[in-house]
């Protein structure tokens, strides 16, 4: 900001960019903020405790015309969007599933948002394309996935945003894969599968997959099988929809479902898969990190069967948010539906295939350094 004498004798606020020197002292001062929230955190309810409509009261309901001093907005930041955060990282917050952070990831964040890569090709900026490769196949190698899942093969895995988006990207890859098989025109024929303890995500992919509601198959899952999903239910569902004519071709296991934290049977339910030529997914985003530990790697046996494995560092790794790990066996299903390549994004690696475009791998073109 720089202040300029007006007519009547007032100071009038103006707008520059800060300097490095200011950013530097900015920068000091809101990561002693963010230490101090940090330090504080246990004194907070974990819940916000504000009623619905609070800040419209206390913001203007038009934005400013001049900029306000860096401590003024602080001040704001601590009486008037504080009282209205529920506080996720505190070690009293127990709702919907582990989401713990790290001041390591923060400083990780800091740096990323320094950068502000929009890195959807290999060619906008090589080291965050080639970064993302190694670490998903040091990942893999912690998690003793096959070697399919690597980026020395076919495979390879990517960073998405969160579980659905891996769950979206997996059955658009199954249903592009199936159709090309059978014809196009027999969308309205496809099936999905899952249990009725399966993440929500897989009705809103169906949905947004074009596959009608009324052909996703949440089977019910009871106490009797520790509401895991039972293979035998799920292929008597699967030999009905044969018989009616229909197409099986995306079936999901869990590894920790929300609900109940249930591991569904992998090995089983992957034969299952394979014997329909069914694409089978792993969505392991709640429970897959704890894999990594040798005596809960068993609960992911299995996992040689699948086409794609997802799991969430964002939950367990001390990650932040939004960190979401997909591993496929084999990337080209997932180019074939996501690619798109106008003459902008043209470039001569990516003609070659000589390297990875992540924007073909999800469903935004741009993405971050992560």
């Amino acid at each position: 900001m720089e202040g300029k004498e007006c007519g009547n004798g007032v100071q009038k606020v103006g707008m520059r960019a800060m300097d490095a020197e200011e950013l530097r002292e900015h920068g000091h001062r809101m990561v002693d903020f963010i230490s101090d929230y940090y330090k504080e955190i246990e004194s907070y309810p974990v819940r916000s405790q504000v009623q619905p409509g609070y800040l419209r009261n206390l913001i203007p309901d038009s934005a400013p015309d001049m900029p306000e001093s860096f401590e003024s907005i602080l001040e704001d930041i601590r009486h008037k969007i504080i009282p209205g955060v529920t506080h996720w990282q505190s070690p009293k917050y127990f709702a919907y599933y582990p989401s713990n952070s790290s001041t390591a990831g923060f400083l990780g964040e800091m740096l990323s948002a320094g950068f502000n890569i929009v890195g959807f090709s290999w060619v906008t900026s090589p080291a965050a394309t080639e970064l993302e490769v190694i670490v998903l196949d040091w990942l893999a190698k912690v998690l003793k996935l096959p070697e399919q899942f690597l980026s020395t093969g076919k495979g390879g895995g990517v960073i998405q945003g969160t579980a659905s988006e891996a769950m979206l990207v997996a059955l658009l890859a199954a249903r592009d894969k199936a159709l090309r098989r059978v014809g196009q025109n027999l969308l309205e024929n496809l099936v999905v599968y899952g249990s009725d303890q399966t993440h929500s995500a897989l009705i809103k992919a169906c949905k947004i997959a074009g596959i009608n509601p009324m052909n996703c198959r949440l089977l019910q899952a009871t106490f009797m099988t520790n509401y895991a999903l039972s293979p035998e239910v799920a292929s008597e569902s699967i030999s009905n929809d044969i018989a009616a004519g229909l197409l099986p071709i995306f079936l999901c296991a869990t590894v920790g479902t929300t609900s109940s934290t249930a591991v569904d049977p992998l090995a089983a339910l992957g034969r299952l898969a394979k014997a329909n030529d069914m694409w089978f997914h792993i969505d392991a985003a709640y429970a897959g990190s704890a894999c990594i530990c040798p005596e809960y790697r068993h609960y992911i046996d299995g996992v040689e069967e699948a086409d794609s494995f997802n799991m969430n560092p964002h939950k367990w790794l001390l990650t932040n948010f939004d960190c979401s790990t997909l591993w496929v066996k084999d990337s080209s299903n997932l180019i074939q539906s996501l690619s798109t390549n106008p003459e902008f994004l043209r470039n001569k690696a990516s003609e070659e295939d000589l390297v990875v475009d992540y924007k073909d791998w999800q469903i935004p073109l741009g993405r971050r350094f992560r």
